[in-house]
């Protein structure tokens, strides 16, 4: 099943639906490009975890849902192939998002867009439409004078996933320079689906990167759980604390970082294509929305200290066996905490732990969607075990939206990409004008 296919107009784009201490660079500096070295371990930081449970770290915010009552405000429209949007961290109020063909606009704080791009990459960006593209953004810690780059992932025009970063032009903050790229990392694509597409930073300043299995249907070669590839994982980079010359550091406490015939940057396994993900903000749990093959989705969640956790594909499918049939092991895979089947969609978009102020009722839950049928669903994070029972999510809207992200602002507020309307909508309560 190709993710993010359905109910998308003919000739419209569509997408895969996928340490050491942070050392700051000088201040206008940016990663260095070479080969990786490796980084020590923070001592915040176990060399190995077996824990999935997003209780570790978990604030006082709980939600109300059933209290909780969501509408959708647009912001702006016009967009093409709107397919991911964030802040930058910087307290300027200023949304970006990302739009699939290669370019990457600015909404100042009223919504409107500036009229030259933040970034134009789409003569490097393979324009064939599938789930290829310009798929993810992410600004580092402390973006701004002192870290004036961003990190983009993009597939190139062979088709292969492309994660670099580009610097801001000192001449215009509201623009990146598209002749300062630096590849930080190259992975080659066997087939065109399933790129994965998101990445971000985790709480301890390290970089992760989501990449599907390789595509194909069922995964034949089984990448997915094959340490020796990249594909099918959740990535662990230490762009902050690169030596000289390097692309990145390969942080020393990442779990197969000794093991024979395993890349060391893998932190996480057994992802068939996890387009869409998050860092809650308050803890530090990576969630992960991770797309099906035929019947199943599903949501994995790992604690922020968590390595090497495997979620199962292509053995499992949610918590359903695949590949075998029957009679898949379970030993040493972590589950997802919510799963659903293609009678309610066929692409989950994984979202953020609601944070903000706006909606105080919805802290602390975790907000998903999906593409094809539209709806929007929230959990309480705090209740989320991978060793525990599935956990039923409220339906929070019908949105009749093609809804390709949830993004949020410096605020946690709470945005949704609309990939067929082109448009961006923010979350608000419905009580409110």
């Amino acid at each position: 099943m190709a993710p993010l296919r359905r109910l998308v107009p003919a000739g419209l784009v569509t997408v895969a639906a996928a340490c050491g201490p942070a050392v700051a660079p000088s201040p206008t500096a940016r990663p260095p490009i070479s080969s990786p070295a490796t980084s020590s371990p923070s001592s915040a930081s176990p060399a190995a975890s077996a824990s999935a449970s997003a209780s570790a770290g978990v604030t006082a915010d709980r939600p109300n849902l059933s209290a909780v009552r969501v509408a959708l405000a647009p912001v702006t429209s016009g967009l093409t192939a709107p397919l991911f949007i964030t802040g930058s961290g910087d307290g300027s109020g200023r949304r970006f998002v990302v739009e699939q063909p290669g370019m990457i606009r600015v909404l100042d704080a009223t919504g409107a867009s500036a009229a030259a791009p933040f970034l134009d990459i789409r003569d490097r960006v393979s324009g064939d439409g599938g789930e290829r593209g310009l798929l993810g953004l992410a600004f580092p810690p402390d973006f701004g004078p002192g870290r004036p780059w961003v990190v983009v992932h993009y597939s190139n025009r062979k088709g292969d996933t492309t994660v670099s970063t580009f610097a801001v032009d000192p001449h215009a903050a509201d623009r990146l320079d598209p002749a300062s790229e630096r590849v930080v990392l190259t992975v080659p694509q066997p087939y065109p689906n399933h790129n994965g597409g998101w990445i971000g930073f985790a709480a301890d300043g390290m970089l992760l990167v989501a990449l599907g299995d390789g595509g194909s249907g069922g995964d034949p070669e089984n990448r997915a759980s094959d340490r020796g590839t990249l594909l099918g994982k959740i990535l662990r980079l230490d762009l902050l604390g690169a030596p000289e010359g390097a692309p990145y550091a390969v942080p020393a406490d990442n779990p197969f970082l000794a093991v024979d015939g395993a890349r060391p940057e893998i932190l996480h396994l057994g992802l068939r294509n996890p387009f869409r993900a998050s860092v809650d903000a308050a803890t530090g749990n990576l969630w992960i929305g991770d797309v099906g093959q035929g019947t199943w989705e599903e949501v994995d969640v790992a604690a922020r200290d968590a390595r090497g956790l495997d979620f199962g594909w292509r053995r499992w499918e949610a918590r359903h066996c695949f590949n075998p049939g029957t009679g898949c092991d379970a030993a040493g895979v972590t589950q997802p905490v919510v799963e659903y089947r293609h009678e309610q969609g066929c692409s989950v978009i994984g979202g953020p732990v609601y944070r903000g102020a706006a909606l105080p009722e919805l802290r602390g839950a975790y907000l998903f969607a999906d593409f094809c049928s539209g709806r929007l669903w929230a959990i309480d994070a705090g209740s989320a075990d991978a060793a525990g029972p599935l956990l039923d999510p409220v339906l929070l809207a019908e949105t009749g939206r093609s809804i390709s992200a949830l993004g949020t602002d410096d605020a946690g507020e709470v945005y949704v990409t609309d990939l067929a309307a082109g448009e961006v909508l923010r979350l608000l309560s419905a009580a409110a004008p």
